[in-house]
């Protein structure tokens, strides 16, 4: 390898939410180089702007395809679209803007994390954020601007009106994670058109000199001098090329990428490894491990009322409540969405669907490469639903929205139960309904957990246990998943890391 004096400081290696965010903080300062890699385009499909249309994002070359393997829980293997290009998941997910529930981050100091509850985590949040109209602890300066969608979906409010007509609070903010009930959720929308961490952190920071971008180049192992990390090779249009980090490398390629780099770079689980016939460079059999993600169920129905044209991104008001009276916090989502998404029973032309999903999942699973290829697809098993306590999440939160839609909110709008119908009214058959028919709701965390303990892979500063110069910084690193939507905490972290990395 070459001896070369390097020509950055700190490489960021992924251009997703997290890798945006720290391209554009750390270059603020002019005396730091930055190199940031993305496998992606920076060039996206122009349906990525118009927020109805994210739907169809995730067939397109803005996103990776990757499906895990046959689930246990459903005999079929489940879709787990993630970004790929500038912006990452942040240009074709569904662009919620929401903190998880305070109570959801408590878990994370028992394995050790320090200084990573709500309270610490908050001044990172205010910085991401411009919520307009938002409560009490909501950021006003910071470069993403979020509000509730300005008209919602008519059957949407409908949902919600049913909502507190069932009993239900109304909350006033329910994306700040402080409040439990049911209210319009901030979005990534602005003037019409989707807001991704690549139009809001990076775009601004282009110009700088002290900041180099290359698309198109996917990490193939990273670099060691020793127990030093000192910077990575990339492919880029067949051909392989190193950089060199005088300071730091970052991985942001996400909960699936960063783990991936790492295995592939010889540190992992040591059989994960050999059953890759990769050589084991540093153990950590922490890495890969803890994957888990919300599943979502959903309840399919035809509407006689004509339902109006999504103008938002068709998920516009949600729910957080608590599946019983146990419960330390809220770990059920209920989400109201303003068309019939495909479902197992019937197709339906004009109609509304109410997503479940269980926000605290222990159902956990693992992810590893297949081979030491770096183009090869990865072995992912999320697991999903195979702890019974998820699927009793479920069935609370699919009683508790049959409950709204048979509401007088909702009478004038005709309604049918098309999935799952009638074929599932007791306990058991809507579990076994549930477990066959869902999917991912495109949040997978924790591969690179974070920590002091033996099955932590990065300490509560980021930084790889044993290894020096090299940090993790995105969803990977969470111990458990947010009671909410996560991108909103992807920003945050990737703050946060921002100002360690400058205080080092």
């Amino acid at each position: 390898m070459s001896s070369r004096e390097p020509d950055h400081d700190v490489i960021v290696i992924g251009g997703g939410s997290a890798g945006c965010v720290l391209a554009a903080r750390l270059t603020e300062d002019a005396g730091t180089r930055v190199l940031l890699l993305e496998a992606g385009s920076a060039v996206l499909p122009e349906a990525v702007a118009h927020p109805p249309a994210w739907p169809s994002l995730a067939a397109s070359e803005a996103g990776w395809g990757d499906t895990t393997v046959v689930q246990q829980a459903s005999g079929a293997p489940v879709a787990l679209p993630r970004g790929k290009g500038l912006g990452g998941s942040s240009a074709i997910n569904a662009m919620v803007f929401a903190r998880g529930h305070r109570t959801g981050y408590d878990s994370w100091s028992e394995h050790g994390a320090k200084g990573w509850a709500f309270d610490d985590l908050l001044p990172y949040f205010q910085r991401t954020e411009t919520a307009v109209g938002g409560g009490a602890g909501r950021g006003t300066a910071g470069p993403l601007t979020v509000a509730p969608a300005g008209r919602p979906n008519e059957v949407l409010l409908a949902c919600l009106d049913g909502a507190v007509e069932t009993g239900h609070r109304r909350a006033f903010d329910i994306s700040g994670g402080l409040e439990e009930g049911f209210a319009p959720v901030d979005l990534n929308i602005v003037d019409g058109r989707r807001q991704s961490a690549a139009d809001a952190y990076l775009a601004p920071a282009l110009a700088r000199p002290n900041l180099d971008v290359v698309t198109g180049a996917t990490a193939h192992r990273l670099l060691f001098e020793g127990t030093r990390c000192v910077g990575v090779e990339y492919g880029v249009d067949g051909r392989t090329r190193t950089a060199r980090a005088a300071a730091e490398v970052v991985l942001t390629a996400g909960t699936v990428g960063s783990a991936l780099i790492l295995q592939r770079s010889g540190v992992g689980a040591a059989d994960d490894l050999r059953q890759a016939r990769v050589d084991v460079f540093h153990e950590l059999p922490g890495v890969g491990r803890n994957l888990h993600d919300h599943p979502r169920a959903n309840l399919v129905y035809r509407a006689q009322r004509p339902v109006p044209t999504a103008r938002n991104n068709h998920g516009e008001i949600l729910g957080l409540l608590r599946s019983g009276p146990d419960a330390d916090g809220p770990d059920v989502q209920i989400i109201f969405i303003d068309i019939a998404v495909p479902n197992p029973v019937a197709p339906v032309r004009n109609g509304f669907t109410i997503g479940i999903s269980p926000m605290r999942p222990r159902s956990r699973g693992t992810l590893r490469i297949s081979s030491a290829d770096p183009y090869a697809p990865p072995v992912i098993d999320p697991r999903y639903l195979t702890e019974e306590s998820d699927v009793r999440a479920v069935l609370s939160g699919i009683t508790t929205a049959r409950r709204i839609v048979w509401s007088r909110a909702l009478s004038g709008w005709g309604i049918e139960e098309v999935s799952p119908g009638l074929s599932a009214v007791d306990g058991k058959s809507i579990a076994d309904f549930a477990r066959r028919h869902f999917g991912s709701y495109c949040h997978p965390v924790g591969t690179c957990l974070m920590g002091e303990d033996e099955m932590s892979v990065v300490d509560s500063e980021l930084r790889l246990r044993g290894l020096d110069g090299l940090r993790v910084a995105d969803a990977s690193v969470m111990p458990s998943i947010p009671s909410n939507n996560t991108n909103a905490t992807v920003y945050a972290i990737a703050e946060r890391a921002a100002e360690l990395l400058r205080r080092s």
